[in-house]
């Protein structure tokens, strides 16, 4: 049985201060949680997940270390070292006791798109940091979606199928398994709007469909979760669905009240 992952991505929010508090109001709500969940063997019900900024990475080693939360960043480097400013590499990252790292955001896409790239460029600098990921023993949570165009023109299958097989042609199936998989559609994120649970449930159930094809086992195994405008108000609806594995919460992860409700979702699910 897949273990249910929350992860919360905190964007470019909570200057200074603010970090450390709502790193230990999120400890201190994940503990209570931990309490009322725990399971026969002592093992957790779930993965929780943080990614601040990563200035406050430092702050998240200090205040998480030796307890069941786990914290990563938003973006890494195709590349281990050398001149390329403002990146940090995956050995950088490992360095301040990541587990996890964001890969493929398509907040971080656009960025890409502005230059003009060709979308099959995007998805090879994905496998890049994908891969970089794997070699230094981190979990890449690989952001996969359909813009607003896409959903619109009927694409969606296609988007994520494209981005699908090159991660397999770059890595093999089977190394799919070390990685969890978001679903973030791109028309659901920060806007309100979010997909239908049924939706959710279609393309997640889609996505494990093209991974069976050449592996069965890493298609039952990997975690797919669902990101875009997830509150607790929908979040029940939404983790109920058999092929969704959690989610990727950004603007809630900042309330700790909201976070850890949809954390309580996902664990009971």
């Amino acid at each position: 049985m897949r273990k249910p992952l929350v992860a919360g991505n905190w964007k470019m929010n909570n200057p200074d201060e603010s970090s450390k508090v709502l790193l230990e109001n999120i400890l201190e709500h994940a503990e209570l949680l931990e309490t009322q969940l725990l399971q026969e063997d002592n093992s957790s019900a779930i993965d929780i997940a943080v990614f601040p900024p990563s200035v406050y990475l430092k702050d998240a080693q200090e205040i998480l270390t030796g307890s069941q939360l786990h914290w990563g960043t938003q973006n890494v480097s195709a590349y281990d070292e050398g001149p390329y400013t403002g990146e940090i590499s995956a050995s950088m990252i490992k360095g301040f006791g990541c587990d996890y790292v964001l890969i493929g955001h398509s907040e971080r896409r656009c960025l890409y798109e502005k230059l003009e790239l060709d979308q099959f460029v995007l998805d090879q600098i994905v496998a890049q940091k994908y891969e970089m990921a794997i070699e230094h023993d981190l979990i890449p949570i690989i952001c996969i979606g359909e813009t607003a165009e896409d959903y619109a023109s009927g694409k969606t299958e296609e988007v994520i199928a494209r981005l699908l097989d090159v991660l397999i042609a770059h890595k093999g199936v089977k190394t799919l398994a070390k990685t969890v998989l978001a679903y973030e559609p791109v028309w659901a994120i920060g806007t309100g709007k979010s997909a239908t649970p049924e939706w959710a449930q279609d393309i997640h159930a889609f996505m494990r469909k093209r991974i069976a094809e050449h592996d069965v086992d890493t298609a039952d195994s990997i975690r797919i979760i669902y990101g875009g405008s997830v509150k607790p108000d929908n979040a029940k609806a939404i983790f109920a669905k058999p092929d969704v594995d959690g989610g990727l919460i950004g603007g809630a992860s900042l309330d700790v009240e909201e976070f850890s409700q949809i954390c309580l979702a996902a664990a009971t699910k």
